[in-house]
């Protein structure tokens, strides 16, 4: 579903991304370990339009057009404090002028409808990680991205989110950037270390 052929991406003379290739069938997830400064969320903003890359494609052979669409959940979770948790999720759809009526849907499907009028500033971290996931997966996404979902989160909370990505596995197409090593082997298909910029398949 998804190949990755040669991406590069330099910040002056520093190589953040160096010749990366790598192909995903759809319904897998990939985990993508490595040490901080390695190159793992330059990576994902690439994938996700954030960034340009300086060279290198990403296609989707299967796809008419070659194009598809990225979900981005983000480290710190960037959620909007002025809005409630069904504006989160409600926003980008109604200013991209696309259909919203999935919004409660989702929202009892990572479990937090009763939250849908709570404010993030009146959420815990792992609701508000929830909320993060609701809200990418309001686009429908082809490959659902996540920066560190974890990493903020104590371990209670951890096997929560965990037990989302578990549940989309198949249903979605995953990349998971984390230095989590047991979130890597409770929700992995394929792992792979991003280390000064190059991508190395674990054995």
């Amino acid at each position: 579903m998804l190949s990755v052929n040669n991406l590069c991406k330099s910040f002056g003379t520093v190589k953040a991304i160096d010749n990366v290739s790598f192909d995903l069938a759809k319904g897998e997830t990939l985990a993508v370990i490595g040490p901080s400064g390695g190159g793992k969320s330059t990576l994902l903003r690439l994938l996700n339009g954030l960034e340009a890359p300086d060279g290198g494609s990403i296609e989707f052979p299967y796809n008419e057009n070659r194009t598809g669409t990225f979900g981005l959940v983000f480290q710190e979770y960037n959620l909007f404090p002025q809005y409630t948790v069904l504006g989160n999720l409600t926003l980008a759809p109604r200013l991209l002028k696309k259909d919203y009526s999935q919004a409660e849907e989702i929202l009892e499907k990572v479990g937090l409808l009763e939250k849908k009028d709570n404010y993030p500033s009146q959420l815990s971290g792992g609701q508000k990680q929830r909320t993060a996931i609701a809200r990418a997966l309001m686009l429908k996404p082809d490959i659902l991205c996540f920066d560190e979902p974890t990493s903020a989160l104590d371990p209670k909370l951890t096997d929560e989110i965990v037990g989302i990505i578990k549940q989309m596995k198949g249903e979605h197409t995953i990349i998971i950037v984390t230095h989590d090593m047991d979130v890597m082997r409770e929700t992995a298909d394929k792992t792979a270390i991003l280390e000064n910029g190059r991508l190395n398949w674990n054995k």
